[in-house]
C-alpha cells in the first residue's frame, strides 16, 4: 500500500499555520522580556539605572519581537499569496500544477535554510563582539541565534519533508 502523496496546498497552510503560532510565540516572549521582567531583585522602579540583567533580557526581548514581527509578516503574505494562487485554478489545476508549486517552495525552503545558517552565524559573531562587553548586545546576539536556529529547523523539516 503506496502513502497518497503529500497535497501541496494543505502543506503550505500548515507551514503557514506553524510559522504563525511560532511568531505569535516571539511576539509575546519578546514582550514579557522586553517590558514584563522585574528590572532589579529590589527596585523594580529604577529604569534609569544601567542594569545588566535587564539590558540583557531587552536585547534578546528586542530580537524577539522584531523576529516575531518579520515572521508574522511572512507567514501572512505565505497564506494570502498560496489563497490567491488556488483561487485562480480550477480543480484539474489545482492537481496538475502541484509539482511546480512543490519545486517552488522547496527551493525557497532551501534557500532559507542557507540563511538561517548566516543569522546564527551573524548572532554568534555580535554575541562574541559587541556582546562581551555588553550585556544589551550579548542578548540581541543570543536572540538572533535562538531565533535563527529555530528558523533553521523549521525550514529544514519542512524542506525534506517535500524530498
Amino acid at each position: 500500500m503506496q502513502p497518497s502523496p503529500l497535497n501541496i496546498w494543505s502543506f503550505q497552510d500548515s507551514l503557514t499555520r506553524r510559522l504563525a503560532v511560532w511568531s505569535a510565540f516571539s511576539i509575546l516572549a519578546g514582550a514579557w522580556m522586553t517590558w514584563g521582567l522585574p528590572l532589579t531583585q529590589d527596585e523594580p522602579t529604577l529604569r534609569i539605572l544601567y542594569n545588566p540583567f535587564v539590558e540583557y533580557w531587552r536585547g534578546m526581548g528586542i530580537q524577539f519581537l522584531v523576529w516575531g514581527g518579520i515572521d508574522l509578516a511572512i507567514a501572512l503574505f505565505g497564506a494570502v499569496g498560496t489563497q490567491k494562487r488556488k483561487a485562480k485554478r480550477t480543480p484539474e489545476e489545482l492537481t496538475s500544477t502541484q509539482p511546480a508549486e512543490r519545486a517552488n517552495l522547496a527551493k525557497i525552503l532551501w534557500i532559507n535554510t542557507g540563511l538561517d545558517i548566516l543569522y546564527v552565524t551573524g548572532g554568534i559573531a555580535l554575541t562574541l563582539t559587541l556582546g562581551a562587553s555588553d550585556a544589551f548586545w550579548q542578548g540581541s546576539g543570543r536572540g538572533i541565534i535562538i531565533q535563527g536556529g529555530f528558523l533553521f529547523f523549521f525550514d529544514l523539516f519542512h524542506a525534506l519533508k517535500l524530498r
